[in-house]
């Protein structure tokens, strides 16, 4: 199981829905470095001029590798962390993750980070087994 989600917020889901800023607090307490990243990431993008900002360092852990690609991986977490923060995400190789700002989906900054050139361009051996 990728969230540990409490006996409270299990038994919300089952009667219907759920508060998104419940899932997401779910998420920063079961996926710590994802969350952070991510979090960082905002503060780097809203305080500079850059169309994005993304990071380039491996995470520490492969247990610090997995959170990202549960939390990059899962529709539902990706969505509603880009809904939190009011960012856009994108995502190369196993730890590559950028934060655009919002409406930048089909512009030509979001359009080069994400195009199949740029995945081939960002690929070395080292992230193989990543």
């Amino acid at each position: 199981m990728s969230l540990d989600v409490s006996p409270k917020l299990l038994a919300e889901a089952e009667q219907g829905d759920i508060r998104e800023e419940d899932f997401v607090d779910t998420v920063r307490t079961s996926l710590p470095y994802a969350y952070d990243l991510i979090a960082s990431l905002t503060t780097e993008l809203r305080s500079g001029a850059a169309e994005f900002a993304d990071n380039q360092t491996p995470p520490p852990s492969e247990q610090e590798r997995g959170q990202l690609l549960r939390a990059l991986a899962s529709d539902a977490i990706r969505t509603s962390l880009e809904r939190h923060f009011d960012i856009e995400l994108a995502f190369q190789n196993c730890h590559r993750v950028a934060a655009f700002r919002p409406g930048a989906r089909g512009g030509q900054t979001y359009g080069r980070f994400t195009s199949v050139r740029s995945q081939v361009l960002n690929q070395s051996p080292e992230f193989r087994d990543c």
